[in-house]
C-alpha cells in the first residue's frame, strides 16, 4: 500500500525554530497546600528531539506537562516554550503561544455533540479559515492517522484507540512546532497502544516535531527509541542493533519531585542507579 498523502508542514515553522530549545526549564518548582510536587527542575528539549517523561504515580509528571503549557504556573524557576519565557505571561499571550503548540490528552477530550470533521477542525474554525481549505486539511490529517473514512462518524461510534488517533490528527492540524503528549497509550490494550505508537513514531521521522510525552509505559518509549518509520511501506521498523533512530529520543525519570535521570535508551538501559535498575525491569 502507499503511503499516504502527508499534511503539507508550515514553512514558517522551520524558520521560528531555527536556534534555542522547543521547551527549558530552568530551576522550577511547585507546591500544592505545602506539599512539593516538583523541586528545583531542570532540563531541556531540543528542537526536532522527543522526549519521554516517566515517574511512579504522583511524582508531578502531568504537573511539567500542564507547566509546560501554562496551564499551571511555579512558584519559582523559569520555563520557555520555543525561545519565549511563560514563566509570566498573561493569558493572551499564552493563548497566542498555545497556537504553536498541539496536545493529545490521554481521554482524547473529544467532543461528543460534534462529528470527527468538526472536533477535528476545531481551531482551525476559530482562525476564521475558510470552509474549503478547512475540508482539504481535515482530510489531509485524516488520511494521515488512516481514518479519513470516518469523516462523518461521531465520537460514541469510535473505539478507543481510533478516538486517540482522532486527537492525534486534531493535535496535528495546526502544524505545531512542540507536541505534548499526555500518557497517549494509557488504558489502551497492547494490540492498540502500539498503532498509537507507531503513529507517533510516524509523526516523529517524518515532520521531526520537538515532542514531550508523559507515559507510563516504558515499553513504548523503548519501541520508539529502537524503530524508526519507513515511509516507503507506510511501517515502523525495527532498527538494526546498535544503530540510533535519525531523529533524536531521550527519557526522563522523575522521583520525589525530582530529576534522576536525563539521556538516552542506552544510557538508560546501562545505568549502574539501583532505583532505576529496579524501575526500568
Amino acid at each position: 500500500m502507499s503511503a499516504p498523502t502527508l499534511p503539507r508542514k508550515n514553512p514558517e515553522a522551520s524558520v521560528a525554530t531555527t536556534s534555542g530549545y522547543a521547551i527549558e526549564f530552568e530551576n522550577v518548582s511547585i507546591a500544592f497546600d505545602d506539599k512539593v510536587v516538583l523541586q528545583n527542575i531542570s532540563f531541556r528539549l531540543s528542537h526536532g528531539e522527543t522526549k519521554a517523561v516517566f515517574g511512579v504515580a504522583g511524582s508531578g509528571k502531568s504537573t511539567l506537562l500542564k507547566m509546560a503549557i501554562g496551564l499551571l504556573r511555579p512558584d519559582s524557576g523559569r520555563i520557555f516554550v520555543l525561545g519565549e519565557e511563560i514563566t509570566h505571561m498573561s493569558e493572551q499571550e499564552l493563548f497566542e503561544l498555545r497556537r504553536r503548540v498541539g496536545i493529545v490528552f490521554q481521554e482524547s477530550a473529544l467532543f461528543d455533540s460534534l462529528k470527527v470533521y468538526e472536533n477535528v477542525a476545531f481551531r482551525l474554525m476559530e482562525e476564521g479559515i475558510s470552509a474549503t481549505e478547512i475540508e482539504e486539511r481535515v482530510r489531509e490529517v485524516l488520511r494521515f492517522v488512516e481514518l479519513e473514512r470516518t469523516y462523518d462518524m461521531r465520537p460514541a461510534e469510535l473505539s478507543g484507540g481510533m478516538r486517540r488517533r482522532v486527537a492525534i490528527a486534531r493535535a496535528i492540524i495546526t502544524k505545531p512546532e512542540v507536541l505534548l503528549y499526555d500518557s497517549p497509550t494509557g488504558g489502551l490494550d497492547p494490540v492498540t497502544s502500539n498503532t498509537i505508537v507507531e503513529l507517533i513514531v510516524k509523526q516523529r521521522d517524518v515532520y521531526k516535531t520537538s515532542a514531550l510525552m508523559v507515559t507510563h509505559r516504558l515499553q513504548d518509549a523503548f519501541t520508539m527509541a529502537t524503530h524508526q518509520f519507513d515511509q516507503a511501506t507506510n511501517k515502523m521498523v525495527a532498527l538494526p542493533k546498535g544503530q540510533h533512530c535519525d531523529v533524536p529520543m531521550s527519557f526522563l525519570i522523575l522521583r520525589d519531585g525530582k530529576v534522576i535521570f536525563d539521556g538516552d535508551a542506552h544510557q538508560l538501559a546501562t545505568s549502574r542507579d539501583d532505583y532505576i535498575r529496579e524501575y526500568i525491569s
